[in-house]
């Protein structure tokens, strides 16, 4: 009951806000309201959710998701895309380019292709604008009702927020949030169409739709949210099934650099979610399997060496780690890995080689730049971790641990105003902000502080108080 009071919490906070904003046309969802009533999403769904937003899976994701972009065209919107760290089946796109997947869809997938498929997919939602068209049809009563929907839509499965769901759809008309058949049709053929662009294997489409279909069959009892707000799997899979067929010609560039990547991703994340008793026997069974590849062997012994990390076994880690290494010598990320381990372990020094090499080699590799940040704290070189923390806030401006690292060394300067910035920059994007907005308030009026910081926090002043605007 603890953890489902913040979200409930959450649900009246995102009625009330999304209530707020002033509709025209009846209830027309226009592209200006859809921006602002993402921008109040987007803090307050961060501060109801436990979002997995380590540096390199997100730049993964994000990266992933910039490609499809990049082949759709001019935008409306500035797109987000976040992991959420979830044992339920889903994923959703909310108004203004706000995508949320959950962990357990991800760790359903094994390919780069299958996950570049739900991204197109969802991308394509909000392309079409296909939760605003629904409301200009009256599907949705009003402002307030769409914004507890979205909250029971984004909780996933369950009593609870299926009773929440099917209570805000209830005032009035049989208002339904699933997409329709025809959504649908138009999200898929748009995925298909960016996944060739694109030159991916549009199996992956299929793939994922097998799965969907799969689940569907075996959780009758229990249908997964995804699966009930994107209907139909068998019809879909049938769709894609015709577009591949009649698409015979087309041949996808094998690239085993995206399956390394992305199976690195997927074991990255499955070791911060799962029971790691749970994901030691599955690794192991793919290692002793004579039917998988050296590759998917090596891979499974990546997926290993981040389980012992997060069993503190760290020996054992490294060596797993080091020979993970050896098969694949051109992955730098893996280094960044390594050097991770080393400096839980104690070893700075040879931790700190390993990610400047990296940082020469992979320039924008947030996630070396911030381990080397932290390291370089730890050795007492204050500034020069400052910079590198400000780089990383730079490229990854809504990851809120920067700040805190920022904030912690001000702190320690004796710099506390200027630290309490920082500080308020951190609760902002944890979507605690009423503790940002005292951060920024003692910030802006501090003597001690630049001018460039006091109008920063002015300027975060009004965005809290746009925010909170009812």
């Amino acid at each position: 009951m603890r953890k489902i009071l913040p979200r409930l919490l959450s649900i009246c906070l995102i009625s009330l806000l999304v209530f707020s904003i002033r509709t025209t046309n009846g209830y027309s969802f226009s592209v200006s309201e859809e921006k602002e009533v993402g921008e109040k999403l987007l803090y307050t769904v961060r501060a109801s959710f436990p979002i997995i937003g380590d540096p390199d899976l997100h730049q993964y994701i994000n990266n992933i998701g910039r490609e499809v972009l990049e082949v759709a065209g001019i935008q409306y919107f500035d797109y987000h895309f976040y992991i959420v760290n979830s044992s339920q089946f889903n994923a959703f796109a909310a108004p203004s380019g706000l995508i949320f997947f959950y962990s357990n869809l991800i760790e359903s997938m094994n390919s780069e292709d299958e996950l570049i498929s739900v991204i197109a997919h969802e991308i394509g939602h909000v392309v079409r604008r296909h939760l605003a068209s629904r409301m200009e049809k009256g599907a949705i009563i009003n402002m307030a009702t769409l914004g507890v929907a979205l909250a029971a839509l984004a909780l996933g499965g369950g009593a609870v927020t299926q009773g929440l769901l099917t209570g805000s759809l209830a005032a009035g008309q049989s208002a339904q949030l699933h997409f329709s058949r025809q959504d649908e049709t138009e999200a898929d053929l748009l995925a298909y169409k960016w996944m060739r662009d694109l030159n991916r294997d549009t199996e992956g489409q299929k793939k994922m739709l097998q799965t969907m279909r799969r689940i569907t069959r075996y959780r009758m009892n229990q249908i997964p949210q995804y699966l009930l707000t994107h209907p139909d799997p068998e019809a879909r899979l049938d769709y894609v099934e015709s577009l591949i067929s009649a698409d015979s010609d087309y041949k996808k560039k094998d690239d085993e650099q995206k399956d390394f990547s992305f199976l690195r991703f997927k074991y990255r994340i499955m070791s911060l979610d799962q029971n790691t008793s749970t994901m030691r026997a599955l690794l192991a069974s793919k290692i002793s399997d004579a039917r998988m590849s050296a590759f998917d062997v090596a891979m499974a012994r990546y997926g290993l060496s981040q389980v012992d990390r997060q069993e503190n076994n760290l020996e054992q880690s490294l060596k797993g780690l080091d020979q993970v290494i050896r098969d694949f010598p051109k992955q730098p990320m893996l280094l960044v890995d390594k050097a991770v381990v080393l400096g839980e372990m104690g070893n700075y020094n040879e931790a700190k080689i390993l990610l400047e090499k990296v940082q020469t080699l992979e320039p924008y590799n947030m996630y070396a730049t911030f381990n080397l940040a932290k390291l370089l704290n730890k050795l007492g070189q204050n500034e020069k971790s400052l910079k590198l923390f400000n780089r990383v806030s730079y490229q990854i401006p809504e990851f809120s641990d920067v700040y805190f690292e920022m904030g912690r060394i001000l702190a320690q300067q004796g710099k506390s105003n200027e630290s309490r910035y920082y500080l308020g920059k951190f609760n902002l994007y944890e979507g605690k902000l009423k503790l940002a907005e005292a951060n920024f308030r003692q910030a802006s009026t501090a003597a001690d502080v630049d001018n460039q910081i006091k109008q920063d926090s002015q300027e975060m002043l009004a965005l809290i108080k746009r925010l909170k605007k009812k």
